[in-house]
């Protein structure tokens, strides 16, 4: 009687495909990934300025007088993990110094969020805000675009 020898495996060719495979579909997954984990971020940093897009917006919209740059009464240090402080402008910018997102692209820029009134300028005072651009140039916005959540470009 013969005795089978029953040991089967991968060659070492086989083995070397399939991690080729991985390789390439991490290398096309990966960066996309990294992507969108910095827009998840950056909206908890777009959510930490709406207390003070809140007061913005009701001074503007109760026809009170701007009261002038860093004095709308929201100005903060140390907000939250994301943001580390926020300052506003005459006009009612806000702007909001980035850190902790561990990516030197985005940490220690600059996130601003401007009111506008009905024909897209800053409100004078007594105008109303009828909406926001968020992340511009403009403003003075140095986050790239590409780690700018989609309601937050332009």
């Amino acid at each position: 009687m013969r005795r089978m020898n029953s040991q089967a495996g991968f060659t070492i060719v086989e083995l070397m495909i399939v991690t080729m495979i991985i390789g390439v579909l991490s290398a096309l997954v990966l960066p996309g990934m990294r992507s969108n984990a910095a827009r998840a971020r950056m909206s908890e940093a777009i959510l930490a300025l709406s207390a003070c897009k809140s007061a913005v917006t009701e001074l503007y919209n109760s026809g009170a007088d701007p009261p002038g740059a860093g004095n709308w009464g929201c100005e903060a240090s140390s907000v939250s993990v994301y943001v580390g402080s926020i300052t506003t402008s005459e006009e009612g910018v806000i702007k909001a110094s980035l850190r902790g997102f561990n990516d030197l692209r985005i940490d220690f820029h600059d996130l601003t969020l401007a009111p506008l009134d009905s024909t897209g300028n800053l409100p004078v005072p007594g105008g109303l805000v009828r909406s926001w651009r968020c992340g511009s140039p403009i403003d003075l916005t140095s986050v790239p675009p590409q780690y700018l959540p989609g309601s937050c470009r332009g």
